[in-house]
């Protein structure tokens, strides 16, 4: 690191080197003066044997002292400067190399331990980010020490060395992380609201459960306690729609059997000699009977696409092919109500990663609604285009990339801003289409729905009195890889 040049002989003033020669030197001095005083010696012999000696001093004492200069030197810049290579540094004196040598040792002991402990703290805070839940740790002031990204993002990116009753004002959790930073409890387990944030748009309260944890007494730092929070308000939303999803097929189910249990006893009743109104029945038996069965085909279809939820289609699909299918499978039924399909596909239109039997029953769905809701002898347009990206979702995760766009267009009822919003919904259903008494089970679009989030794709609905309603379909070329 320090290499020897041609001026060897600048040495601090400070060092104190002439003062050492002449330390050195002055026994010898007093000697010569006493034999020149006795008159043993000659003054010119005293004297240049005195300055012989001074520069045998200064000779045996420069190289030490210059290398003890450069030494500080060097670990003064070794203490400043990490980068400081110190493998170059070399000294010609045995001592001073030996400490050059021990100070290296230590130097590249104490480096390899630093990066050791910085690795590991990369390593447990990635851990801690990865993790679902808010961490905290405290200290015994109640000042948030470290906090994961699951913390910052549900309390706030300023949330480190600030007080926790600043970032949570809950009464009765407050009180409990009190009890545990006095030692007063080991843990404390409770459920606390907190205000959503305005970027939720939702004037609810968030559901929280917290469990604090004082740390044990061999633990190191300023960290006492730990907090982890878990919202439980995901999991209550679930559970209501979850009962809402229950009550409203039952209620679905039990208009149906209703009305065929009556049926059945008129016809074993009033009606078991009116061959006229045994037809009648019949005919409406049957077709409700043909509404429960679609109606748990569809439910037992919805419970199979939300179990493989988080399992990524694989299959690399061409989607002109399955288009067709539909189509044909749908001609029939399109034909009742003088309805026709133009489709139109470009070519080169890029194969997707898809599951094709969803991908059949999405297109699928989206064209019998078409046929059912759509105006009496208007054609139902059915584009592909290929787009630059899936248009962002506000409510579930998209990929990346380029992507397929499926539209899907007819003329009938104009639909509201509202009734867009919640087509997805599971049993909604339009007032004008219950109006019109059009038979549904509102569960298709929410069937596409999930099948389209799967799929990390999106959908988009316009609906105008002059183009009609469109059902936009966007499904990425390629799935996100885990």
């Amino acid at each position: 690191m320090f290499k020897r040049r041609s001026k060897i002989f600048e040495i601090e003033k400070d060092s104190g080197f002439a003062t050492r020669v002449l330390m050195l030197s002055m026994p010898s001095a007093l000697v010569f003066m006493m034999l020149v005083a006795l008159h043993l010696l000659p003054s010119s012999i005293a004297i240049m044997a005195y300055a012989s000696i001074v520069l045998f001093n200064l000779v045996w004492l420069f190289p030490i002292t210059f290398e003890l200069q450069q030494l500080k030197k060097y670990i003064f810049k070794l203490s400043q400067d990490s980068s400081v290579d110190i493998d170059n540094m070399y000294m010609s004196e045995s001592e001073t190399q030996d400490i050059i040598d021990a100070i290296n040792e230590m130097h590249h002991f104490w480096s390899n331990k630093a990066e050791m402990l910085e690795a590991q703290a990369i390593s447990d805070t990635a851990v801690l980010d990865s993790l679902p839940d808010p961490i905290m740790m405290i200290d015994k002031n109640g000042s948030i020490l470290g906090a994961n990204a699951a913390s910052h993002k549900l309390l706030g990116k300023n949330i480190t060395e600030r007080k926790i009753e600043e970032i949570i004002t809950s009464n009765n959790f407050i009180n409990a992380v009190a009890r545990v930073v006095r030692q007063e409890s080991d843990a404390e387990n409770l459920i606390f609201y907190v205000s959503k944030s305005q970027e939720e748009n939702d004037d609810d309260e968030k559901k929280l459960y917290a469990h604090i944890k004082r740390l044990p007494w061999v633990s190191k730092g300023r960290a006492v306690a730990v907090i982890s929070i878990y919202d439980l308000t995901k999991a209550l939303k679930i559970e209501k729609m979850q009962s809402d999803f229950v009550a409203n097929a039952s209620h679905e189910l039990r208009t149906p059997l209703s009305i065929i249990s009556g049926f059945i006893e008129t016809l074993q009743t009033t009606a078991k000699n009116d061959p006229e109104s045994q037809k009648t029945f019949l005919r409406i038996m049957s077709e409700q009977a043909g509404y429960m069965a679609t109606l748990i085909e569809n439910l037992l279809s919805l419970s199979r696409i939300e179990l493989n939820q988080d399992s990524p289609p694989e299959d690399k699909i061409v989607i002109e092919p399955i288009v067709d299918d539909v189509v044909k499978a749908l001609s029939l039924k399109a034909n009742e109500r003088n309805i026709k399909f133009n489709v139109n596909i470009p070519k080169q239109i890029p194969s997707i990663t898809a599951d094709p039997a969803q991908v059949r029953q999405l297109l699928q769905n989206l064209c019998d609604n078409a046929i059912k809701y759509g105006e009496e002898g208007k054609d139902i347009k059915i584009s592909i285009k290929q787009h630059d990206s899936v248009p962002l979702s506000t409510s579930h995760v998209v990929a990346s990339g380029p992507a397929v766009a499926i539209s899907v267009n007819n003329h009938g009822s104009l639909i509201g801003s509202e009734d867009i919003n919640r087509l997805t919904e599971r049993f909604y259903r339009m007032q004008a289409h219950k109006d019109k008494n059009i038979r549904g089970t509102g569960l298709g679009l929410a069937i596409a729905k999930h099948i389209i989030i799967r799929h990390h794709g999106n959908m988009k609905i316009s609906s105008t009195k002059r183009n009609g309603t469109t059902f936009t379909v966007y499904l990425p070329v390629e799935q996100p890889k885990n």
